[in-house]
């Protein structure tokens, strides 16, 4: 509601000041009973603090004379006043998009001087993914004039969007110092040369220094890391190798070879069903997973869903139908079924 109000101060001011304002954009609120799906079984609909806030903003143009007239128009209702099932965001959740179950919370909205002399059209578009919202829009008659320079408050002119990096200084904020590290610092700084020395020589007598031993060596070469293994048989140097001629590799007969294919055939089959027998073994054993229950409506198989709400159930998983939510009176959408699920 703060913002809504800033919203309306900041677009008022700019009207006295002789300006036309467009508010575009996600108000987050449906307006009428018709920009909701399910507006008659919400409680005290009417009496919802950001549908009071559009009633003062907007103007009716189907009320009679004398009621309250508001400087902006909703321009998708002026074109179309009765337009049923106009919706612009869906629970993704739920899937209610498949079967339009929504709510119209995106508006492009003008003063009334410009949407009754500029606006020729107002749209929707539902049929654009993305998004949980999808885009609206509206058709301007009117001729684009360029000005002498750009708004104060024009994006280009934010920091982030000014074509230059940034230095890291920006995101840095100064501190104010502790008056004893203060006072050290001020000491530090009116040190003499000698006495620095002096304490830097005493820092370094206090390190520990490395052993003489290894001193002496200095850096260590990378090969001293690596040693010959013993586990290796070393080469006899009066190891005499075969002369060619003597490497013959014995003719094997084709039954031999047709013994072999079958051979190691047999020992994949009994491989296979070893192997077969053990997941039969371990399925028995822990039976998988349960099957879905089947939603009353549909005779479906149904998804589990877990309880997110704070409270005792918090954690908690049932079972409910897998089809996408709709209006009550639809037979395709989402009946009623729900079922806790047991715990393990």
């Amino acid at each position: 509601m703060r913002f809504y109000r800033l919203l309306q101060i900041r677009a008022e001011a700019l009207l006295a000041a002789g300006s036309h304002v467009i508010i575009l954009g996600d108000l987050n609120t449906a307006h009428r009973p018709i920009d909701h799906w399910d507006a008659v079984n919400l409680e005290c609909f009417e009496e919802d603090p950001g549908r009071k806030w559009m009633d003062h903003l907007l103007s009716n143009l189907g009320c009679q004379a004398g009621s309250h007239t508001g400087p902006f128009i909703d321009s998708y209702r002026y074109f179309h006043p009765k337009q049923k099932g106009a919706f612009t965001c869906w629970s993704t959740v739920s899937g209610a998009r498949h079967l339009n179950y929504g709510s119209r919370l995106d508006y492009v909205l003008g003063d009334r001087t410009l949407v009754m002399d500029t606006f020729q059209a107002s749209f929707l578009l539902p049929e654009v993914m993305g998004s949980d919202h999808c885009p609206v829009g509206a058709v301007l008659s009117v001729s684009s004039v360029p000005a002498k320079q750009c708004p104060p408050l024009c994006t280009r002119f934010l920091p982030e969007f000014a074509g230059t990096q940034l230095k890291i200084l920006r995101f840095l904020v100064r501190l104010e110092q502790d008056p004893v590290f203060r006072q050290s610092a001020l000491q530090l700084s009116n040190q003499t040369p000698v006495q620095m020395r002096q304490n830097k020589a005493r820092v370094r007598s206090t390190r520990s220094r490395p052993s003489q031993a290894g001193s002496s060596r200095g850096q260590k070469n990378l090969m001293s890391y690596f040693q010959p293994s013993s586990s290796r048989p070393q080469a006899s140097p009066n190891l005499e190798l075969p002369s060619l001629g003597t490497l013959v590799t014995p003719k094997t007969s084709e039954e031999d070879v047709m013994a072999s294919v079958v051979e190691g055939r047999a020992k994949a089959s009994e491989a296979k069903n070893e192997k077969e027998v053990r997941t039969s073994f371990w399925k028995s054993l822990l039976g998988g997973p349960l099957p879905m229950p089947l939603c009353g409506g549909h005779r479906e198989p149904c998804v589990m869903r877990t309880v997110k709400k704070p409270g005792p159930n918090l954690g908690r998983h049932f079972y409910m139908c897998a089809r996408p939510q709709g209006p009550p009176t639809d037979p395709s959408s989402r009946c009623s079924f729900f079922l806790w699920s047991r715990p393990n």
